[in-house]
């Protein structure tokens, strides 16, 4: 009997879905023994009944259910809590669903503040008040959608990799358990660390020093060089069959997408730390709080204090 299978997108850009069609030929091995009862970006399945003739918002039950991005209106929690009583297996798929993502860097302002730039302030909006018909109500905040539900298994990347949601969904179709490994990105990362301090914080569009040509492996690591790299705090996992880093490959310090280390993981210490050791300032980051949970402001961002 086929597994039945359920998917629904939050506060998201899109790129977790496309990820799916990225597997390549071994997803069709998987849609062999999947049935899709609800995708939106894939099937049109309505939510009150095909003809709208239901009073609630309803999903097809389902084995698994995958939801990609955080959530950020009423309508995106009641999706949650009904795909958690309709599937047996959920999966937050992505850094948006897992950690809130880019989008919960809104977090650092109120909603309030947030409408009136979009609505009112913008130079390209007619500021002639804010949409009020059939739209939901707007959250306090960006949730992870582990926030708002119990998640069974959390994929993060921004996107994640093909390889890691095949891995997934091939073992819960073989009754196996799936783990993602416990490792930070610099446990992964082939550049060279001589352990020597730096003082200056250099700009992301100075070329780091590297030879064109040559292997990753004679490179020097560029948070010794004075770049930025978020890789000491960063949950490895984005190389996919590739095993070096994704922002490692196209010589570019790592943006943190795939999140904190664990889930009880502070990126902020972690990388105040990680500057610490090779000599650099924190002080030379403004928005430390943002910068270093880039992808992970669910809960662990807060409005600024206005002055």
């Amino acid at each position: 009997m086929a597994v039945r299978l359920a998917e629904e997108w939050f506060a998201i850009c899109g790129g977790c879905e496309v990820t799916i069609l990225d597997i390549g030929e071994p997803l069709l091995d998987v849609l062999e023994k999947v049935t899709i009862v609800h995708m939106p970006v894939l099937m049109d399945h309505k939510l009150f009944g095909q003809t709208g003739e239901g009073a609630e918002m309803e999903i097809p039950e389902a084995d698994v259910g995958l939801i990609a991005g955080g959530i950020r209106s009423e309508e995106h929690r009641k999706l949650a809590q009904e795909m958690r009583k309709k599937c047996k297996t959920l999966i937050a798929l992505g850094s948006c669903a897992c950690y809130g993502g880019v989008p919960a860097l809104a977090n650092q302002y109120m909603t309030e503040e947030i409408l009136q730039k979009v609505y009112r302030d913008s130079v390209s909006t007619e500021s002639d008040g804010l949409p009020n018909v059939d739209i939901p109500a707007m959250t306090d905040r960006v949730y992870a959608v582990s926030e708002v539900v119990p998640v069974d298994l959390s994929l993060p990347g921004c996107p994640t990799t093909p390889e890691m949601v095949a891995g997934a969904l091939t073992a819960l179709l073989e009754g196996r358990k799936f783990e993602l490994p416990a490792k930070s990105v610099c446990d992964d990362c082939p550049l060279i660390r001589e352990k020597k301090a730096v003082s200056i914080l250099k700009r992301r569009l100075d070329a780091p020093e590297f030879t064109p040509g040559e292997p990753l492996n004679k490179m020097r690591c560029l948070m010794e060089q004075g770049f930025l790299c978020l890789g000491p705090a960063t949950r490895t996992g984005c190389g996919g069959r590739e095993g070096t880093p994704r922002c490692i490959r196209a010589y570019m310090p790592c943006e943190g997408c795939f999140g904190p280390l664990s889930e009880k993981a502070n990126p902020m210490v972690d990388m105040m730390g990680a500057l610490s050791t090779i000599g650099l300032d924190p002080k030379q980051i403004p928005d430390r709080a943002a910068t270093f949970n880039r992808f992970a402001g669910a809960g662990r961002l807060r409005p600024i204090p206005r002055r």
